[in-house]
């Protein structure tokens, strides 16, 4: 006797409903599994992140270099590079990303230099507008330099990402790390200091962001092979 085929009730040659409803569940099932590890992973890795922010210091005594970068954005870290300077720590400093509209004679007097020091090795760049760009034309001064070393002055919370951005414009170049401290976050001070906890959700954010630019780089007008935007530091200029 012949047997008949059975069909689902989709008709010949498709799966039965039932199956694809099994797959549609099972395949919700997995991307819900991978949502939750993936924000495990990602708090988990949030913690690391702080708990390493909350580690750094500003070293003692920091190797000499060819020269010194600050990487603006509080007058504490600028005080800082050129005190580094002053000490002999470095041939000439660069203070990058600052605002066009600051003057030179400014950033001297803010950090109580004297004009000598800002007329022979001082050099600011205007052109940064973010951490890239930072990388950016901070690589163009150092390859104009034929600088092999830099002393890299930013916060301590900013200074992963900074030093990712840097060692990856400057692969050849040694690069030592001088984290400023405003804020003491060690032994998770920062889980009681809620604006300590924005900055550095918003920090570790970008770092992860740098991060997959490693993995999938994304396109960038760089310019990196052209000449720097700097403008030398005259403590006299208008």
């Amino acid at each position: 006797m012949k047997q008949e085929r059975q069909h689902g009730l989709d008709g010949p040659g498709k799966p039965p409903r039932r199956g694809r409803r099994f797959g549609m569940r099972r395949l919700a099932r997995l991307s819900l599994l991978v949502c939750v590890v993936g924000a495990f992973i990602f708090i988990a890795g949030f913690g690391l992140f702080a708990d390493h922010i909350g580690h750094l210091s500003a070293p003692r005594d920091v190797d000499d270099a060819d020269g010194i970068i600050v990487l603006t954005g509080g007058q504490s870290r600028i005080d800082a590079a050129v005190n580094l300077l002053k000490a002999g720590k470095g041939k000439r400093l660069l203070i990058s990303g600052v605002n066009p509209v600051a003057r030179a004679d400014d950033l001297r007097i803010a950090t109580g230099s004297e004009a000598a020091l800002f007329d022979c090795c001082v050099d600011i760049d205007h052109a940064a507008l973010d951490t890239i760009g930072n990388a950016e034309e901070s690589a163009k001064w150092v390859q104009a330099n034929a600088y092999d070393s830099i002393i890299l002055v930013t916060n301590n919370y900013h200074m992963p990402r900074s030093l990712l951005e840097m060692q990856r414009l400057l692969p050849n170049s040694k690069v030592y790390p001088y984290p400023v401290v405003n804020t003491p976050l060690d032994n998770g001070a920062w889980l009681a200091k809620p604006d300590a906890l924005r900055v550095l959700a918003t920090e570790y954010a970008k770092y992860v962001g740098a991060l997959v630019r490693e993995v999938i780089p994304l396109p960038r007008n760089t310019g990196i092979n052209g000449p720097a935007e700097l403008t030398k530091a005259s403590a006299h200029s208008d």
